[in-house]
C-alpha cells in the first residue's frame, strides 16, 4: 500500500501518494499546469523545476490561477 503524506495547500491540508511530482500532484487536483503558479514552501517556484520536485510531507503550496481578461 503506497504511503500517504499530508500538505498544505492555499491554507488547507490535503493528503496525496508519497512520490508524486508536482505535475503529478497538480493534475490529481484537476489542475492545468499551464494555467497556475505555484509558491513551493515561501518561494516561487519557476516551472522548469516543476518535474524534479517532489511533494513531501509538510510541504506548503500557495497555487494560484492565471486568469485571462482586460479592459
Amino acid at each position: 500500500m503506497a504511503e500517504t503524506i499530508t500538505l498544505k495547500v492555499n491554507g488547507e491540508l490535503k493528503t496525496c501518494s508519497a512520490g508524486l511530482t508536482l505535475p503529478q500532484f497538480l493534475e490529481q487536483q484537476g489542475l492545468n499546469p499551464r494555467l497556475i503558479a505555484v509558491e513551493y514552501n515561501g518561494e516561487i517556484l519557476h516551472r522548469q523545476f516543476w518535474e524534479t520536485t517532489e511533494i513531501k510531507s509538510g510541504d506548503v503550496l500557495e497555487i494560484v490561477t492565471i486568469v485571462g481578461g482586460g479592459v
